[in-house]
């Protein structure tokens, strides 16, 4: 389904390097991708993305699929050189040593690396635990403070070094597929509506900051002020070991998007996009979400102003905020349909409260 030049795109999404707060290169390539096939395309203040689709229609559908990814910021240059940073969004502290990271700079990248005390030099009880951020620094090979901070200062940004590669016919490996891929599906959709009569206007955000508090799906919503809102993300793929399918549910790279039932779902959209994606024949694996709400941009997408009829689509993923998160383009392929078919199928009339007949 997806074309060479949306693979293309998808490569160099994923090539990007967008740390929470500092999306502008994700935001480019996004609004440089849609802006020959919609009506409108711009940024807002935070930072967000905004496509739009057959924007005089009364009924407003609002996509959000957040392109930002979990990193780091500097916060002191020692002076043998050594840089010390603090968390931006959801690390995992198991998966920081000897990473590859690169400083977001004013002049361009700067490839560092992460270190921390050789395990020679560990104390038994220090090589069972997981370090503290603050036992590592980042080398970027400077000889002295001074040499450091002619490359990089205070305050700079910091991603995990791009990575993206095919694994495969179908499966490919990044950091930051969490949640690139969810804005690429957004994109894909948009282009595919782009080519439909639609009944309803639909926009097709790329959301900032939701690593950090789902905060750029917040203010998107409320300047929009959507009727119906999908939320596209990752989801736990667990066909991994160890991992309990009875509490996490069961769930395949490549057997379909996850179409959640939680409390950030209305249960008469979900009721509509399944039907359709029925009828198409297009896979998709239920789910529901490992907290009854929260967690994704839908959750602050569903309590806009008075209240916005919303569901979650998330795409499979293993190794979730790792430098080597993966996915399947079959699941991506299955969610722009679902998506694609569900929009186009709005007649622009219809109400979404729970317990009425449709």
């Amino acid at each position: 389904m997806f074309n060479s030049k949306s693979l293309k795109f998808l490569e160099d999404l994923m090539m990007s390097s967008s740390p929470s707060g500092y999306e502008m290169e994700a935001g480019k390539l996004y609004r440089s991708y849609l802006a020959d096939c919609c009506d409108e395309v711009k940024a807002d203040v935070m930072g967000n993305s905004i496509a739009v689709l057959n924007p005089k229609a009364k009924t407003r559908v609002m996509l959000a699929g957040h392109y930002d990814e979990i990193g780091f910021q500097i916060v002191h240059i020692s002076d043998s050189g050594l840089l010390h940073f603090r968390r931006n969004g959801g690390i995992d502290k198991l998966n920081v040593p000897s990473s590859e990271v690169e400083i977001l700079t004013a002049s361009g990248r700067v490839p560092g690396v992460i270190g921390k005390k050789p395990i020679h030099l560990l104390k038994d009880a220090e090589r069972n635990k997981a370090l503290e951020l603050s036992d590592m620094w980042i080398d970027i090979g400077a000889e002295s403070k001074e040499e450091a901070m002619q490359l990089v200062s205070v305050g700079d940004p910091v991603a995990m070094r791009s990575n993206f590669r095919f694994l495969g016919n179908n499966r490919f490996y990044s950091k930051g597929v969490d949640d690139k891929i969810g804005a690429f599906i957004i994109a894909e959709t948009m282009k595919a509506l782009s080519k439909r009569k639609l009944n309803v206007a639909v926009y097709g955000v790329g959301t900032v900051q939701e690593e950090v508090g789902c905060r750029g799906v917040q203010t998107a919503a409320y300047a929009i002020d959507p009727q119906i809102g999908f939320a596209l993300d990752v989801g736990f793929a667990t066909d991994l070991p160890d991992i309990p399918k009875k509490e996490y549910g069961d769930v395949t790279l490549g057997a379909g998007p996850m179409l959640t039932y939680s409390c950030d779902n209305n249960i008469v959209l979900g009721k509509f996009m399944r039907k359709v994606a029925d009828a198409r024949k297009i896979p998709y694996q239920n789910s529901t979400s490992h907290n009854a709400t929260g967690g994704t941009d839908t959750a602050k997408l569903q309590l806009n102003r008075a209240g916005v009829a919303t569901a979650l689509i998330s795409i499979p993923n293993r190794y979730m905020h790792s430098q080597v998160e993966i996915c399947d383009l079959r699941d991506a392929e299955g969610a722009v349909r679902i998506l694609t078919e569900t929009i186009a199928a709005f007649k622009g009339n219809e109400t979404f409260i729970p317990g009425e007949d449709q």
